[in-house]
């Protein structure tokens, strides 16, 4: 850790309007790869902050799990974090912390969301405004799934519950097969620090997905950023049980992630 620097280039450190609240949303996840959903629901989630509350979202940041959580499916923690880092390249607000993935042992959701507290609030004071510095709100940014888990016991400790809905809140993604007043029931208590944001356009893409696709030796092009797929296949990440053990494209004149299917270019006629 003593190479680490918390990244703060795409933080707004200055806000014009005082009678607005800071926001910095963090997404806690395996990204095990990051896909399109992962980053749009950070778009949905500034369009819903802009319209629905008097926050104004001052930056935002993925925060990736260490190896240490062992889930099937996860590559290595550089591997994740260097797939987050090409994703976010052509974003002017969403950056990528690496903290949590660099720790050896497993931190809790309620201990990351510490970390953003303590660099963007304590070490730097908050955000500026014309009366002066503000503190910002860290919230957590998720899918509804996740928020399902926090409603089934035994999944989450109860403190950690407590702890980041009434210190930090949650800004959580509408996905389809979520039954959303299912998943809040239990949550009522915390009903003020949540807000549900509808998805306008359906996309259920999921990292499950995407490795289930590699494994079958199918595209998986226009479903995560480009640059994003050509990473996965030079470094042969997710395709273990793939037919034949190379990627689709090579040796065959095919950009990453095309379909094995589709036509080669010695075979398209002029």
């Amino acid at each position: 850790m003593e190479n680490y620097t918390f990244p703060t280039e795409r933080l707004k450190r200055r806000i014009d309007d005082s009678s607005k609240e800071p926001l910095v949303l963090i997404a806690c996840g395996s990204f095990s790869p990051i896909t399109f959903l992962h980053l749009r629901m950070f778009e949905m989630a500034a369009d819903y902050a802009r319209f629905n509350t008097n926050f104004e979202v001052c930056g935002a940041y993925l925060s990736a799990v260490g190896d240490a959580y062992k889930k099937t499916g996860l590559v290595k923690a550089e591997h994740r974090i260097n797939m987050c880092n090409l994703a976010v390249e052509q974003s002017s607000w969403i950056s990528v912390d690496p903290w949590e993935a660099m720790h050896e042992e497993y931190l809790v959701t309620a201990t990351v969301l510490d970390h953003f507290e303590h660099e963007i609030n304590v070490v730097r004071g908050g955000i500026e405004t014309p009366d002066g510095p503000k503190k910002a709100r860290i919230a957590l940014l998720a899918g509804a799934d996740l928020i399902q888990t926090m409603s089934t016991p035994g999944v989450w400790a109860a403190k950690d519950i407590d702890y980041i809905l009434s210190n930090f809140g949650a800004f959580i993604v509408e996905r389809s097969g979520t039954d959303m007043d299912e998943a809040l029931s239990t949550l009522q208590r915390w009903k003020d620090n949540i807000y549900v944001i509808q998805q306008l356009v359906q996309n259920d893409i999921s990292s499950t997905k995407i490795r289930l696709f590699r494994r079958r030796d199918m595209s998986i092009r226009y479903l995560v950023p480009e640059p994003v797929v050509k990473y996965i296949e030079e470094n042969s990440l997710y395709g273990d049980d793939q037919p034949g053990g190379q990627p689709a494209h090579e040796g065959k004149g095919k950009k990453p992630g095309e379909s094995a299917g589709a036509p080669s270019p010695s075979t398209l006629s002029g």
